[in-house]
């Protein structure tokens, strides 16, 4: 089994969101995500990406494999030091929105992987995402 190399991408402008996107549709598919799940990948990172140019202007994403014997698995670790979220369980409503769009950033994004992780504070709001696959 192949390990990918672990790529941080610096989030600062809309380009990289689509940088950031691309690059974790593309792990998905070496490690052998089919193309429904590559799109549920890529669209997650979308949706993590944008709120940090939205609401913090600059963030980091870490995308890495941490795939096994028995489990394709990609890992994402999206993070700003923006405001923060004041209240993550309103957040996570369907419907909620503090910028006027539909409301279905987090919680859309919590439905399309596997395991979603988030803790923000003023200053550090990090959201851990993952995706897997077993292996038979």
């Amino acid at each position: 089994m192949t390990t990918i190399t672990p790529e941080l991408i610096r989030i600062v402008r809309d380009t990289d969101v689509v940088t950031a996107r691309r690059y974790g549709r593309d792990m998905a598919k070496k490690i052998g995500f089919g193309s429904a799940d590559q799109t549920r990948l890529a669209t997650a990172i979308s949706e993590l990406t944008r709120n940090v140019i939205k609401y913090a202007d600059n963030g980091e994403c870490l995308i890495y494999d941490e795939s096994n014997e028995s489990c394709n698995k990609i890992r994402v670790v999206v993070e700003d030091h923006g405001p923060g979220i004041p209240d993550i369980e309103t957040a996570m409503a369907d419907g909620y929105t503090t910028g006027g769009t539909l409301g279905a950033g987090l919680p859309g994004t919590r439905r399309l992987v596997n395991e979603f992780n988030i803790s923000s504070e003023p200053g550090h709001t990090r959201v851990e995402i993952t995706m897997e696959k077993q292996v038979w």
